[in-house]
Formats: C-alpha cells, sequence, structure tokens
C-alpha cells in the first residue's frame, strides 16, 4: 500500500570536493578537506552513536555537508568493493 507520496528528492553532497587523500597526513588515510580529521573518525562517532550537532560541537572545523560526506564516500567505496566482489 502506497500513501501517494513521492519519494524525498535526494541531493548528495559530492564527496569528491571535500574529501582529499594527502600523503603524510593521518597516513594517507582520507581526510575531510585536509584537516586531521579522518572519515573514519567521523564513521565511528556516528557508530557510536554521537548525533551531527554533536560531533560538530565537539569539531567546530567540521561542517555538517563534511559528515554527510563521508557518509557518501563509506556508500561508494562500499558499492565499488561490491562491483569488484561480484
Amino acid at each position: 500500500m502506497t500513501l501517494g507520496l513521492a519519494p524525498p528528492t535526494l541531493n548528495p553532497v559530492d564527496y569528491r570536493k571535500r574529501i582529499r587523500v594527502i600523503a603524510g597526513k593521518r597516513g594517507g588515510q582520507p581526510t575531510i578537506r585536509g584537516l586531521r580529521i579522518t572519515v573514519a573518525d567521523v564513521l565511528s562517532y556516528l557508530a557510536a552513536g554521537m548525533t551531527e550537532d554533536q560531533i560538530l560541537e565537539d569539531f567546530p572545523d567540521l561542517q555538517r555537508d563534511d559528515i554527510r560526506a563521508s557518509l557518501a564516500y563509506a556508500a561508494d567505496r562500499e558499492r565499488q568493493h561490491t562491483i569488484l566482489a561480484g
């Protein structure tokens, strides 16, 4: 049964504008806008139950779109892994 509601319009963040891999910074891990905060850090905070607002409060250099870019980056890597494994 459908409710006749239109699906939400997705406006994903282009993570390629925010996620960078810089040799020598954080061991070459993907970082956010060249900061010392990695995608893995952000994902770990989210997995531990922190909200976006809590993360932004603890890390004032981050922006909300940085968190969303981290999620988009992880989703894209998962898709690529699935394709390669498939």
